[in-house]
């Protein structure tokens, strides 16, 4: 079967090649009308540009890359899929590269893989997005870029991000509402500018009610579920142990949880627990998480239709998406024995 060319799209939809060229690259100046038309045909002649041939044309690789190096990788897998979408509705490669935030061939080997692959731009997650020598190379290099979830430099290039600090704290207020007072956190991890921030909405939240921040109840953490596991064993072996404990991902709160399960801790009677980033491992665990609903995906999408969109000058270029505390089973109010430890520590001397 011969397959469909953009004369034939442009045929079948009655408009010019070049409506269909503007209407496939997202272009602006297209009536909804015509778009739905020129869509209509691409879907009817299973139509799919060839990046090569617009290559020759445009002087554009139409290829995207996304490099990463995160713990968890359910955060990876949203955050891929989320770009891939995009970059596929447009007909765009989306190369991927594993990286080592510490290695310092990192800007060398970056170099390298925009040289060799001609890409068109680059996605930056976590940690990646705050790692200033990478920055700078791009900024150098003249490549586009987008950044997910920045916690600095925020005003250079793409950004896509949502409230941690905002997140963090309506986490911690819900904890609080519960009743809870002795309130443990776990950091995220050191390389990741986003650990600073959730700790920051945590302490801004106790604060607000008139609760002082208990240093023996914050443990660092690496994104990990070992991690969590292991601040949850050192968190809950204190003799006056915390009622709730608020872990910076879903990956650290299901390793809370797993030793809380082992240490016979009843989860929420004895023991209420928060994540972050609502992925598919919030909903495997027993009971399953409450946690704040970080929409990796459409961070991701968005990240990339920056890049493959180009807006003009004057046009948004850091996109806030919002975020959502999700209630389920793992969060109650303190149990009678736990109500009354919190209230002697909070009432004083």
């Amino acid at each position: 079967m011969t397959r469909a060319t953009i004369i034939d799209v442009a045929k079948a939809a009655g408009v010019s090649i070049q409506t269909v060229s503007r209407v496939i690259n997202k272009g602006a100046h297209v009536s909804d009308a015509t778009r739905r038309k020129v869509e209509d045909a691409v879907a009817a002649l299973g139509f799919r540009p060839s990046a090569a041939a617009r290559s020759l044309r445009g002087g554009r690789s139409f290829q995207l890359a996304l490099l990463f190096d995160n713990p968890s990788a359910a955060y990876f897998h949203a955050v891929y899929e989320g770009a891939k979408q995009r970059c596929a509705e447009s007909g765009f490669r989306l190369i991927t590269q594993s990286c080592r935030f510490g290695d310092d061939a990192l800007v060398d080997d970056v170099r390298s893989l925009i040289a060799e692959t001609r890409i068109d731009g680059i996605i930056l997650s976590p940690p990646f997005t705050d790692h200033d020598a990478l920055i700078d190379a791009l900024l150098a290099l003249s490549l586009p870029f987008a950044r997910i979830a920045p916690t600095t430099r925020a005003e250079i290039g793409f950004s896509t991000a949502i409230d941690d600090i905002g997140a963090a704290m309506a986490a911690t207020r819900h904890l609080i509402t519960l009743g809870h007072r002795r309130i443990g956190f776990v950091i995220g991890h050191p390389d990741h500018g986003a650990s600073v921030d959730r700790l920051a909405g945590y302490r801004r939240a106790l604060s607000a009610e008139g609760l002082a921040p208990d240093e023996a109840l914050i443990e660092a953490g690496r994104f990990t579920f070992g991690s969590g596991r292991e601040a949850a064993r050192r968190l809950l072996s204190q003799r006056d142990r915390p009622t709730a404990i608020f872990a910076s991902n879903d990956d650290m709160a299901a390793g809370v949880l797993a030793y809380a399960h082992e240490a016979q801790i009843r989860v929420p009677e004895e023991l209420s627990i928060v994540g972050f980033d609502d992925n598919e491992v919030a909903q495997m665990v027993w009971p399953p998480l409450t946690t704040v609903h970080q929409p990796m995906h459409a961070l991701a999408h968005a990240a990339a239709d920056l890049l493959i969109a180009r807006p003009p000058q004057g046009a948004e270029t850091n996109v806030r998406l919002p975020f959502e505390l999700v209630l389920r089973g793992s969060t109650s109010a303190p149990g009678a024995s736990q109500r009354s430890s919190s209230l002697r520590q909070s009432s004083g001397p």
